[in-house]
């Protein structure tokens, strides 16, 4: 039986950045706002953040690391304050990209300083709908504002001018993260020398839309969700599970999911029980899947941040609906990297964005990886992963390759 101490290096290893601690900063203040994307604005405005590695005299070598849908700030090694924060999930595992950064590793803290922050509108200690709204002492719920890739960008900007670093070596993420990661290189052409885009489009499709409003419309009529008024009393559970249970499986494939459960019973080998609970291995999979994610994750974050992933579009945005012209402001060297079995992010979808890249007469460089894993390919190939980074974030620092 493999142990998350088998997969994984312990702190004192090596190759581990170590214990870690997550900081907070406030960033906006009820005085001096954050503007948002939508036109309204918010503060005050904290967020939570890890480092990793030093940053260099010449502050030429720190890469930012965005996070997915429900990843947060915990990047990697083992956070020391996990139980007294109440985030025992972390306390029995490393962050959610450990085997990526770290001495040796991938995205290599002897030479690199790596940021990550938890996004805007989510519920790991930057400020969101759990949050206390000052205007009413209560937490803030639906009406927290609507928020957006680029109101995210633009926090994380702000960090990283308090962190004193004007331009960045790299910034890296994967699907919403890689999304992220975009934006950095549109919104601040000048300050990103190299952007690694994984598993993630200029824009979501509209099936990814779709399946992102049903997992909505399960979190917003579940009767225990109160209009977005349940803190202090029982969440929506049942809704947020069926969320997320239906967004895991567009996180997999066919394949995958065939190579791991099949058709099997739980009860191997025996007759099935004509009713139902989960019978299949598939079925028990999908509702460990929902219980765990209930556990730890807010269900109005969830609400903000899906609506996030669909209202970006990066032609609209910077194109006025043309990608190539959009793609013009990028002065960064571009990784994209799609994986086969990706429904989600389509490897079609990454193609088009390299190939805009491409019309628009920028560095880019385009490789569709062979999974089977579906979308969750960039958390699980870490090998592949692994070589795309090691080699694309190489070379001078802070300066963009030819």
């Amino acid at each position: 039986m493999t142990t998350v101490a088998d997969r994984y290096a312990p702190p004192d290893s090596p190759a581990s950045v170590g214990w870690t601690e997550a900081r907070t900063v406030r960033l906006a203040s009820a005085e001096s706002p954050l503007r948002l994307e939508s036109g309204g604005s918010i503060g005050p405005v904290d967020v939570e953040y890890e480092t990793y590695g030093e940053l260099s005299a010449r502050r030429d070598n720190a890469v930012l690391v965005a996070h997915a849908l429900s990843g947060d700030a915990h990047a990697a090694g083992w956070d020391r304050n996990a139980d007294a924060t109440g985030r025992l999930w972390r306390a029995r595992r490393p962050g959610w990209w450990d085997e990526m950064i770290g001495p040796g590793k991938p995205i290599d803290t002897r030479r690199f300083f790596v940021v990550c922050a938890n996004v805007l509108g989510s519920c790991y200690g930057t400020t969101g709908p759990a949050s206390l709204d000052p205007a009413s002492g209560r937490p803030y719920g639906l009406r927290f504002p609507m928020i957006t890739v680029g109101d995210w960008v633009q926090l994380q900007a702000r960090l990283v001018d308090r962190l004193g670093i004007g331009r960045l070596h790299a910034v890296v993420g994967g699907s919403l993260g890689g999304q992220q990661a975009l934006e950095w290189a549109l919104a601040f052409p000048e300050r990103v020398a190299r952007c690694v885009v994984l598993a993630a489009a200029p824009r979501l499709s509209s099936q990814g839309v779709a399946f992102n409003a049903v997992g909505r419309y399960a979190i917003m009529n579940d009767p225990h969700f109160a209009g977005g008024d349940y803190y202090g009393a029982a969440p929506p559970r049942t809704g947020l599970a069926a969320a997320r249970m239906l967004a895991h499986i567009t996180y997999l494939s066919e394949e995958g999911m065939s190579s791991k459960f099949g058709r099997r019973l739980r009860k191997e080998g025996s007759a099935p029980d004509f009713g139902f609970g989960a019978e299949f291995e598939v079925e028990s999979y999908l509702n460990h899947q929902g219980r765990g994610f209930v556990e730890r994750f807010d269900a109005n974050s969830y609400l903000y941040i899906t609506r996030a992933m669909d209202y970006y579009d990066a032609a609209v945005r910077w194109g006025d609906g043309d990608l190539s012209r959009g793609c013009a402001r990028i002065r960064s060297s571009v990784l994209v990297a799609s994986f086969s079995s990706d429904w989600l992010y389509t490897p079609g979808h990454c193609k088009d964005f390299a190939l805009a890249m491409c019309r628009a007469g920028r560095t880019v460089t385009y490789v569709e990886a062979p999974s089977r894993y579906g979308h969750d390919a960039f958390l699980v190939e870490k090998d592949r992963v692994g070589d795309l980074l090691r080699h694309f974030l190489a070379g001078p620092l802070g300066e963009v390759r030819p």
